[in-house]
């Protein structure tokens, strides 16, 4: 019994040394900056990935910039496979693809399986448009979600007291009804976002403004729809906008992507991680979105 107890004790410890192993090394194996290129040789072309909720421009405008000034980036490739996210984020995305395009480098929107609302948004900025037959695309409209729990506070009992310095400083609070005050007031903020995004397609797109907002009424459309409505140029893969890049930028041969390196998620990060950044990004959700909600 006493041998079968000490062989117990020599795995469990050997488990131990070996998560410990594992995780030292997690410490320092592919700790790569968030500024660090994946460098290639050769005719370079830029690309910018846009994935998943946009809440924030910050890398992807910082890469942009960065394509923008390089002389040996030919071109520029913008991912997007995004329902979409908060307004000023996809704003901010649009102006810098703008930027880089207006430079004089040749820019392609390349969508994959969604570029909705905020991620159709981007798009706009490119010079060109390539979707997927099926990529899910549109959704051009805003939307602003406040919860109402004034019934279920009042059923448990839960008063909550509200001192304001104007009749608007809380509206869409969730602790109370929203009158028609409030409804109004929000709605006049939701229209001007929404015109600003229409006014962005109409121009980028040079369509008729009263014929975007025919479709503009927040409906999703397929790649192939959107193509017959103007609002892509083009249906073909990501490896169809890789090579109409590379044509468009005359590079020669097999062209070279050059993306940001990103630093893998350690042990480290999971185990003690700054679990505040992630409460302070659910609580500034945006309130108002460009984005696709099934």
């Amino acid at each position: 019994m006493a041998q079968r107890r000490d062989w117990f004790f020599i795995v469990l410890l050997l488990a131990a040394a070996g998560i410990l192993v594992f995780f030292a090394a997690s410490l320092f194996i592919d700790f790569g900056g968030e500024d660090d290129f994946a460098l290639s040789s050769g005719d370079r072309l830029g690309l910018v990935e846009v994935k998943g909720i946009i809440l924030d421009a910050e890398a992807a405008v910082k890469l942009l910039d960065r394509f923008k000034d390089d002389a040996s980036i030919h071109a520029v490739l913008v991912r997007i496979d995004s329902p979409g996210g908060g307004v000023a984020a996809s704003q901010e995305i649009y102006e810098a693809v703008k930027a880089v395009r207006e430079k004089g480098k040749f820019v392609i929107a390349s969508m994959g399986s969604v570029a909705a609302s905020g991620g159709y948004y981007v798009a706009c900025g490119a010079d060109t448009i390539m979707a997927n037959p099926g990529t899910t695309t549109g959704s051009i409209g805003v939307i602003a979600e406040m919860l109402d729990a004034s019934d279920l506070l009042k059923k448990i009992g839960v008063e909550f007291n509200i001192v304001k310095s104007g009749r608007y400083k809380d509206s869409g609070t969730p602790f109370r009804k929203m009158n028609d005050e409030d409804r109004r007031y929000l709605q006049s903020y939701v229209n001007n976002a929404y015109r600003q995004f229409v006014d962005v397609v109409a121009r980028e797109r040079r369509l008729d403004l009263n014929r975007v907002l025919e479709y503009a009424d927040g409906r999703v459309y397929t790649g192939q729809q959107a193509k017959e409505l103007g609002l892509v140029d083009l249906l073909g893969t990501y490896q169809d906008a890789i090579g109409l890049a590379a044509k468009m930028a005359g590079v020669s041969g097999k062209p070279r992507l050059v993306t940001e390196r990103r630093r893998r998620v350690t042990i480290f990060d999971l185990l003690f991680g700054d679990l505040d950044e992630y409460l302070v990004r659910l609580q500034t959700l945006p309130v108002l979105r460009y984005q696709m909600v099934l």
